[in-house]
């Protein structure tokens, strides 16, 4: 058996009416391995996805007033009255605002055991209020080359296993080749074309409860976090390349109401 895991801190499941799986996995997490505090305030756009609105299981980001962007293994099967997004603070146990779930759209070729086109959109209830501490990130619309810095933020774990922290992770990462990240997992499972890959050394990277988080390049969002070998081994870990799925990402959004792209491109029109 492959050691191929997605980084959510909880995996849900409807199956037989529960609402966790039987691969329980819900306290044994921590945070980004090998990564430091974030400044307080210096990453608005991130979201803690918390069941009932407390216990955190993944990552997101605020891509418009109204929309964050997550995995698509993060809101599997999972309804949207039981999380909410809680944005604002860099810390799990304090502050922060929560934002009820109107809707939750996976990407329909979603698939579970390629872990391929893991992507999926949040619609909040009500318009999140931006201030100094909350605000989207624009999306990256252009290729990212070797060896670029990227940022990764999260609340996954330091070591495999172990417990979530209060505080939210930073980590500075580079850029892998598409041919590099398939040659490295090559025994292991499955990398795609759609999907970007980022490493630093052994001992540095994405953990569980990192799931569904946003890898960023100079303020714009190249990925979302997706898969890896638990944790840190000096493997490339694999994020959905947000290139890749701007055509859906528009079309998910206009078929809810054309603003939420209308939102993103006059960000985009003002950067230029």
């Amino acid at each position: 058996m492959h050691k191929v895991v997605i980084f959510a801190g909880i995996i849900a499941s409807f199956a037989q009416g529960e609402l966790f799986s039987s691969d329980d996995a819900r306290d044994d997490w921590e945070r980004i391995v090998g990564g430091t505090k974030a400044a307080n305030g210096s990453v608005p756009y991130q979201v803690s996805l918390r069941i009932w609105g407390v216990r955190h299981f993944c990552g997101a980001s605020i891509i418009t007033p109204r929309v964050i962007l997550t995995a698509a293994h993060c809101v599997d099967r999972l309804k949207p009255q039981y999380f909410q997004a809680i944005v604002g603070t860099n810390q799990l146990r304090a502050g922060g605002k929560a934002y009820t779930v109107r809707k939750v759209v996976q990407h329909e070729k979603y698939d579970d055991d390629l872990i391929v086109n893991d992507i999926a959109i949040v619609f909040t209830d009500k318009e999140i209020e931006f201030s100094s501490t909350v605000d989207a990130v624009e999306l990256n619309d252009e290729p990212v080359e070797k060896d670029e810095e990227l940022l990764l933020t999260g609340w996954g774990t330091t070591s495999y296993p172990g417990h979530l922290p209060n505080d939210l992770m930073q980590l500075e990462l580079k850029a892998v080749t598409y041919d590099d990240c398939k040659e490295a997992h090559k025994t292991v499972n499955a990398v795609f074309t759609s999907q970007i890959c980022a490493l630093t050394k052994a001992g540095e990277g994405a953990c569980h409860g990192d799931s569904g988080g946003p890898l960023v390049r100079e303020g714009r969002q190249v990925g979302v976090v997706s898969w890896g070998i638990p944790c840190a081994r000096g493997k490339p870990d694999v994020y959905t390349k947000v290139e890749a799925y701007m055509g859906w990402i528009e079309k998910t959004l206009i078929d809810d109401d054309e603003d939420h792209w209308m939102y993103i491109r006059r960000r985009k029109s003002n950067r230029h």
